[in-house]
């Protein structure tokens, strides 16, 4: 059995020796990062490769990588605040929270903290469509309530503007809204974030964990997914001592044998690493893991990795176990 401080001396090299070379040699000339090396830079790609890399523990390795980034991503920002998918796209999507959250790493900066703010103004705008009175009362009504039982009091966000809300893209405006600047946040932020984490509650499927949609329809229970699970246990961190919190990680960890994703597999063991959860003993490295399934391909799986490696990691702050 491997002692927690060989596990993460051996992670730490990994990461450094493979997954960040990696990561630097992969970037594109106009600073951004496809969802595999030698691909078309993409916003979602290039949020999660600047988030790694300004989070490793040698930030005067990566301040040039990062820099080129964030001109990336400025530039890549839509009129209206938000960010496409691509820069050749000009409708804003889901990744405007990742965009925004990147930012975030360059501090003290007026030309970020306007992005950043025209942002969030665009998130907290977009309301999906589902949460007007129009919908609702037509929802209330309509043979619709047979098949999901879910509130449609509570609003998140959706992939793409005023459509349904989903745990993925809600979990990462709440993780945004989170972290973001007082100074920086609408007023209508507050009441925003109230509501998509009722939603995510409300989302959750029996004994614990979400999937990406609802957790029952037409009274069959949904089956919960490790990433779904993480991101919203990763957004709603601040109320750790919560029963849905702690049932939710009970079931992570019961169906971690069962992870057969990198990138799932990675983002699990971020998420313990956030609630201060101990990793299972008998369950490989991040590098043994690596070596049964080769994943140096994947950008975004390859971020996962070096953040869920970095215990010095300031890009989340651990979970808070004061609130209920």
């Amino acid at each position: 059995m491997v002692s927690d401080d060989a596990r993460a001396s051996a992670e730490a090299s990994f990461v450094e020796t493979l997954c960040l070379p990696v990561l630097r040699r992969s970037q594109n000339e106009d600073g951004g990062w496809g969802f595999h090396p030698n691909s078309e830079s993409r916003v979602e790609a290039t949020c999660w490769a600047s988030l790694a890399l300004a989070s490793t523990a040698s930030p005067e390795t990566s301040r040039d990588p990062v820099a080129k980034s964030l001109e990336f991503l400025l530039a890549a920002q839509l009129p209206d605040g938000s960010w496409p998918a691509s820069p050749e796209e000009r409708t804003g999507c889901w990744v405007t929270s990742l965009a925004c959250w990147a930012l975030l790493c360059k501090k003290d900066s007026r030309e970020t903290a306007t992005a950043v703010k025209n942002g969030l103004d665009w998130l907290c705008k977009d309301w999906p469509r589902t949460s007007t009175l129009l919908q609702r009362f037509l929802r209330r009504i309509s043979s619709a309530r047979r098949i999901s039982k879910q509130s449609e009091f509570y609003s998140g966000w959706g992939w793409t503007p005023r459509t349904g809300s989903w745990v993925e893209p809600t979990s990462c405006a709440l993780l945004l809204l989170s972290l973001a600047p007082a100074e920086l946040l609408p007023p209508s932020a507050m009441r925003r974030r109230e509501l998509a984490e009722a939603m995510l509650y409300d989302r959750m499927c029996p004994g614990g964990g979400w999937n990406s949609g609802n957790p029952m329809v037409y009274g069959v229970a949904g089956e919960s997914l490790a990433t779904p699970t993480v991101w919203a246990l990763l957004a709603l961190r601040n109320y750790a001592n919560r029963i849905e919190n702690i049932q939710s990680l009970d079931w992570l960890e019961q169906n971690l044998l069962c992870i057969q994703g990198p990138g799932s597999f990675a983002l699990a063991r971020l998420c313990f690493g956030t609630y201060g959860r101990q990793w299972p003993a008998e369950l490989p490295s991040l590098g043994k893991f690596y070596e049964q399934n080769e994943f140096l391909e994947s950008i975004p799986v390859i971020a996962w990795t070096c953040l869920a490696a970095n215990s010095h990691c300031s890009w989340l702050e651990p979970a808070q176990r004061a609130r209920a």
